[in-house]
């Protein structure tokens, strides 16, 4: 396969799911204001998920098909590294104050939930092989698991339940609006199916270690739904569920490492992982305490009049991480 052909479908699959990204924005945004869903939990629950599903279609791809648990691996973790530094992205487009200033105090508890599991990833991947295990299985996958289910629970009863439908979402169906979402859903999931083989092929070709091609190049391409979907909230003026898609995301993304991890048969699947990714599950605690520390200042001043210093914070960790990975990587 040549590095041309590559590219091309690079290239192909990235249109396809920013294309998919957009309708599932507008779609869920009219289902929200139809059923009374608030948009924090709209974009936690359910934009996160399917936004999500490039990440898993290649998680599982990469250990069945190619046999690369560092590729899968370093796409989660990679993928949530991204998710953050696209915070800063949002606080830049947010032209009246920063970001941090209007949004909703919900988040802080998908924030909160995103560090705690990050924790339980960074503790396994450290230990390795002496981690515990449970029917093939590392103990982290059914506690993560358990956490996200918790953390979508709390955020609802948090904000979910306070809101009320506005009937604007009625222009058209709420029938025809979850079949566009569907269709949606599953254009992602087949572009993102497309992409392990391709990045292991980039990646035998450039000479490129696996962990950093899953924890950058691929990363940034199966999280263009997040990106795609971000923007479409902003401009629909749905501040908190573009918020809420970037942190849920992250929640979801953590999960996917149980479920690779029941596809990958050789045991757990983070013992086989390169110690690397504990520098890219490090840098993700980091940036979402920063984020945290945002929600809970809310800072007026900006940055070169652009964006709040918890983004520039938010640079400066992803830049450092991206270094580390690609000096050391494996």
């Amino acid at each position: 396969m040549t590095m041309a052909w590559v590219i091309a479908q690079f290239a192909l699959c990235a249109a396809l799911i920013a294309v998919a990204g957009y309708v599932l924005s507008v779609s869920a945004d009219r289902l929200a204001d139809t059923y009374g869903w608030g948009r924090g939990w709209v974009g936690l629950a359910l934009l996160a998920t399917v936004t999500s599903l490039p990440e898993l279609a290649c998680g599982i791809s990469a250990v069945v098909w190619v046999d690369a648990p560092n590729l899968a691996v370093g796409n989660v973790l990679g993928a949530c590294v991204f998710n953050l530094l696209f915070l800063a992205v949002v606080d830049l487009l947010q032209r009246d104050e920063p970001m941090y200033r209007q949004a909703s105090a919900s988040h802080l508890l998908a924030a909160a939930f995103g560090v705690v599991m990050l924790g339980f990833v960074v503790i396994s991947l450290m230990l390795g092989a002496r981690a515990p295990v449970a029917f093939n299985l590392g103990l982290y996958s059914p506690v993560l698991l358990a956490l996200y289910l918790l953390g979508l629970r709390c955020v609802f009863a948090h904000e979910g339940a306070r809101s009320t439908p506005t009937g604007r979402g009625t222009r058209t169906s709420p029938t025809r609006d979850l079949r566009r979402f569907g269709a949606a859903a599953l254009v992602v999931l087949a572009a993102g199916s497309w992409l392990p083989n391709l990045a292991d092929e980039l990646a035998t070709q450039l000479g490129w270690s696996r962990s950093f091609v899953g924890t950058l190049f691929m990363a940034v391409v199966t999280t263009l739904p997040e990106v795609a979907v971000t923007l479409s909230a902003l401009r629909l003026g749905a501040l908190d569920m573009a918020i809420g898609n970037l942190l849920g995301s992250n929640l979801f993304n953590l999960i996917i490492l149980a479920v690779d991890d029941l596809f990958y048969l050789r045991g757990p699947l983070l013992a086989d992982a390169s110690p690397v990714h504990v520098g890219t599950s490090g840098a993700a605690v980091m940036m979402t305490g920063l984020v945290i520390v945002g929600l809970v200042m809310r800072p007026r001043g900006r940055v070169l009049r652009s964006v709040s210093w918890i983004s520039v914070g938010l640079l400066a960790a992803y830049g450092l991480n991206a270094t580390f990975v690609f000096l050391h990587g494996a």
